[in-house]
């Protein structure tokens, strides 16, 4: 049974255009996104990998190999079981960087143009020979079904046809980095089709040529030669070869990574690519034994290549044989038209972009277009010439193809080291690629057209070294790969790593990226576009800031400096997906040129920390948690924390400053402290200038004072290893309730003192006032004599300037230091007038002292002052004095000196008491802690001892004297002025 051309020729552009349709509904939204998106679309879709070797060529391949064809099934598996180590890194990096193809990826990996160059010209060779092998595929299939047909004819029309679908197909998007959803649905259901097409053969087969399947074990019992030649060469010759190929050639062959990386949706879908791309491929493979007994059978003259169309035709199945065709239009249609639209773009991008031609072009977008048009043309015409070159001399089809997976292959190296091995250079890889395409050249290209005499040597060679030598491609695997890998390790280790290829390395393996110097000199996203528009055209440089912005959710305002660096870091990527990463990264570093004296990139390097935890596969687990953990504490700190870079902008802004603040985190980060709003920017600024590390101070925002302490830790060289700061921590704590709150804890214990003055305070009224009533009294017997009236009179004066002199004590005591929390401002105190008052208080405080005979004495050099307040230190001494009373026996001595030293200023209170336990003297100053009876005292005298003497940025300690007692000391800074040793005053003793 034969048919015409015209009918095959008719059939084959009906059914490019119902896939043109399919491609149309889906991009116009016809066919929802649910579908388009669908993982298993996407697995569907990698069936691109089975070409016509596949559903011709593996018939063929089984009856000279045996069940060895299982190698293409099985190292796809391989390949997907390593989805986890090598697809999914390999995507993140496609999307991340939008690189667009194996060569883009290679190239930002192992910068520099000569990379790309020699990538594209090699995959671009590699490909050739698979695009040949469709082209002959489509044409030997026609001449099986009508022997009449002229192969040239043939060729030609197929070629012409899907130089015309491809254009369709793929390059009517302005960039490459647009994803097709059409194309893919479109290859997707190509693979059905292949599927589908091979399993109704075989099934015909089974039921039309053995009468069924007890027919077929019928037949394989009558030939049992049939399953051993399955058997015999599987077991004489090693998979090694082919398992390494196809699994390679799984996700690096140009259409194979264009669908896997490039196209791949934006859900995750490589899960179920891992089952159902195996499945697929197993489908097919279960009718290749099939088809091969059932050529057997009938005893075709065609090669087993093409049983599938033969057996249906040899029995009159029109139809079914016209299926089966169209299957093969697909597989090889599937095939020519994604690898095109792959190798196009990196044709463009590696070889002709760089010659300048695209520089400055006003309508770039359109340009690029058309430019890829013609690239696709151009491909696909040399594959068809590589056709025309081979003629009927060439290899069969699996054998033609392997041609092309052993050069694919040669990227392996490459890759491994890209995302395993951070010393590879660029010098490694090219050396490596090299060396693998020489010997690949000697070993299977130069085969094709030279004679057996010039290529016996390697023949011989793979004979000598154990390699079938009806299998050149086996040899020629181990021997270019060997050689390959061996000079990509050798050359790298003995050649130097540019800084360009240490950081790609960093990016590749996600560490943290490095300090890059340099902020951007453009100061507005505006300026960006003014200084692109030359290099890209108005209308390019527009389109890529505004993407950029959009990307990265930035106002068209935008003025950080941290901002302004990732803007121009997302319109290098943007343009990694137009122009290829070298040239993209030439442009940015030409237009956006970075400017000196600054390091941008510490917030960065967080930024990467935070989206690489949030992102990883292992959010789920402790990693995540702990991030999670440490981020919450963070935030709800109660202590406003900031964070500061190198250059002085904000790097974190936590919820508590927010709070306190009222600045928002966005509004804040990004800004060098300065420019943050008032009064922030120069309180912060200033302190961070500053030389304390330490300090406290007042500020008024929002309608009210607030005191506020602020801490600063600053990361210095010895802190890193050596080498300049990397920025501080600035810590900020509202102080305002608590010192309200310790200012009425203070003021209750003034008043709990006053009570315990009230009588000392009758006594030592009591006396001036007796004195006054009794000099009344006898002036009024004495009104005739002058100098006796003038003298009573005098007396009656002194003894009322005593009473207002305590009463002005005892009120001066009682007033608060802080009212609210309002500190007073600290003045210059005298040490003598401030010891002698406190001694005053003192004894009325406590008037029992007297009873038994507890005595005062204070002494100090002249001229000594500290600075603070003085009603608070006067209450801090009088604490101390009626404690040191209190723990006095009968007739002791309590003494209060001073004395100056090293600029400090100590006063001690000194008793001959009992002393303090050891073990109890790190907790007396811990509030409610007391060593009296119960009803004696609260526990808050001490505790607020120490909190206004640590107010006064002094110290207070606890001793035990030697022959008992207690001493303590209180130190505080010296007044400026103040004597640092003066001739002692004369003490007093009451």
């Amino acid at each position: 049974m034969t048919l015409e051309l015209g009918p095959l020729l008719a059939a084959s552009i009906a059914y490019l255009l119902v896939l043109f349709l399919v491609a149309y509904a889906a991009e116009r939204d016809i066919i929802p996104s649910r579908v388009t998106q669908h993982p298993l679309v996407y697995a569907l879709a990698l069936g691109v990998y089975a070409t016509s070797w596949s559903y011709f060529g593996s018939v063929g391949y089984a009856a000279r190999h045996g069940f060895r064809y299982l190698g293409i099934y099985l190292g796809v598996t391989l390949a997907c079981l390593l989805v986890p180590v090598l697809w999914r890194p390999l995507l993140r990096l496609t999307r991340e960087l939008q690189l667009t193809s194996l060569a883009d990826l290679l190239a930002f990996r192992y910068p520099g143009q000569s990379t790309g160059t020699a990538v594209t010209l090699f995959m671009l060779a590699g490909s050739l020979p698979y695009l040949a092998l469709q082209v002959r595929a489509v044409v030997e299939s026609a001449k099986v079904l009508s022997p009449s047909a002229s192969p040239t004819l043939v060729g030609t029309s197929f070629c012409a046809v899907l130089i015309v679908f491809s254009v369709l197909f793929g390059a009517r998007h302005l960039t490459p980095r647009e994803r097709h959803e059409g194309l893919i649905l479109a290859i997707a259901f190509e693979s059905a089709v292949k599927a589908v097409a091979l399993v109704a053969v075989g099934l015909w087969a089974v039921s039309s040529v053995f009468g069924g399947v007890g027919g077929l074990w019928a037949w394989l019992e009558a030939h049992p030669e049939a399953v051993r030649q399955l058997q015999q060469p599987a077991r004489d010759a090693s998979w090694a070869p082919l398992l390494v190929l196809s699994c390679a050639a799984a996700f690096l062959t140009p259409r194979s990574y264009h669908v896997a990386f490039t196209e791949a949706p934006e859900r995750d879908a490589l899960s179920t690519a891992t089952w159902a791309f195996p499945l697929l491929l197993l489908v097919m493979n279960l009718a290749v034994p099939v088809l091969l007994w059932g050529g057997e059978a009938l005893g075709l003259p065609w090669p087993a290549d093409f049983h599938v169309l033969a057996v249906p035709a040899s029995r009159g199945a029109t139809g079914l044989a016209l299926v089966a065709f169209l299957g093969g239009v697909s597989a090889s249609s599937a095939m020519v038209i994604v690898t095109t639209l792959a190798l196009a773009p990196m044709c463009l991008t590696h070889l002709v972009l760089p010659l300048g031609y695209a520089r400055g072009q006003p309508h770039l977008y359109g340009w690029l277009l058309w430019a890829r048009r013609l690239l696709i043309a151009l491909i696909i015409l040399a594959g068809y010439g590589f056709y025309r070159l081979l003629d009927t001399r060439g290899p069969g089809l699996v054998d033609l193809g392997l041609v092309s997976f052993v050069a694919v292959a040669q990227f392996a190296p490459g890759v491994l080291g890209l995302l395993f091995w951070k010393r590879g250079t660029r010098a490694g890889l090219l050396a490596g690629l090299g060396a693998g395409a020489l010997t690949w050249g000697v070993t299977l290209v130069v085969p094709m057209w030279a004679s057996h005499d010039v290529v016996s040597w390697t023949h011989d060679v793979a004979v000598h070294l154990g390699f079938p030598e009806d299998e050149p491609w086996g040899f020629s695997t181990f021997a270019s790969l060997t050689l390959n890998a061996l000079a990509f390790v050798g050359v790298s280790l003995a050649t130097r790593q540019s800084e360009s290829e240490a950081e790609a390395a960093r990016a590749c393996t996600r560490e943290t990226p490095s300090l890059v110097p340099g902020g951007v000199e453009a100061r507005s996203p505006g300026e960006f576009r003014e200084r692109l528009a030359p290099l890209l055209g108005e209308e390019a440089a527009t389109a890529e800031v505004d993407r950029a912005l959009e990307g990265l959710g930035m106002s068209p305002d935008e003025r950080r400096p941290l901002e302004l660096r990732r803007l121009r870091d997302g319109v290098e990527r943007n343009l990694s997906g137009l122009l290829g990463p070298v040239l993209a990264r030439l442009t940015v570093e030409e237009a956006l040129r970075l400017g000196p004296g600054t390091r941008a990139a510490l917030a960065e390097q967080l930024r990467f920390v935070e989206e690489r935890l949030r992102d990883a596969r292992e959010a789920q687990g402790p990693v995540e948690s702990v991030r999670r953990y440490l981020r919450r504490i963070l935030e709800d700190l109660p202590l406003g924390v900031c964070a500061v870079g190198p250059d002085g902008e904000v790097v974190i802004w936590n919820a508590a400053l927010e709070r306190l603040s009222g600045v928002e985190e966005h509004a804040a980060r990004g800004h060098p402290l300065a420019a943050l709003p008032q009064p922030w920017g120069p309180l912060l600024s200033g302190f961070a200038s500053g030389e304390r590390a330490d300090t406290e101070t007042r500020l008024a925002f929002a309608g009210a004072e607030r005191t506020l302490r602020l801490h600063r830790s600053r990361l210095t060289p010895d802190e890193e290893g050596g080498g300049t700061a990397q920025g501080m921590a600035l810590l900020v704590e509202d102080l305002t309730e608590r010192k309200a709150v310790d200012a009425r804890m203070a003021h209750q214990d003034r008043l709990a003192s006053l009570g315990r003055v009230a009588a000392g305070v009758a006594h030592e009224i009591g006396n001036p006032l007796t004195a006054i009533a009794s000099l009344t009294q006898n002036l009024k017997y004495e009104l005739d004599d002058a100098d006796a009236v003038k003298e009573r009179t005098g007396l009656i004066l002194q003894q009322t300037r005593r009473i207002d002199a305590i009463v002005r004590m005892l009120v001066g005591f009682s007033h608060a230091g802080t009212v609210g929390g309002e500190t007073r401002p600290f003045a210059r105190v005298e040490v003598g007038p401030l010891l002698a008052e406190s001694v005053a208080l003192a004894r009325m405080a406590r008037g029992a002292s007297k009873s038994r005979g507890v005595t005062f004495e204070h002494r100090g050099p002249e001229g000594l002052a500290v600075l603070g307040d003085s009603q608070r230190l006067e209450q801090v001494l009088v604490n101390l004095l009626t404690n040191a009373v209190d723990a006095s026996p009968e007739g002791a001595r309590v003494e209060l000196e001073a004395e100056a030293a090293d600029g400090q200023v100590h006063l001690r209170v000194l008793d001959r008491g009992h002393g303090i336990p050891v073990e109890l003297a790190s907790r007396v100053f811990e509030p409610f802690f007391t060593t009296k009876q119960p009803g004696e005292g609260t526990g808050l005298g001490l505790a607020l001892v120490a909190g206004i003497v640590r107010e006064h940025g002094g110290t207070i300690q606890v001793d035990n004297r030697p022959g008992g007692g207690t001493s303590v000391t209180v130190s505080l800074p010296a007044a400026r002025g103040a004597a640092s040793t003066a001739r002692p005053a004369p003490g007093a003793i009451t």
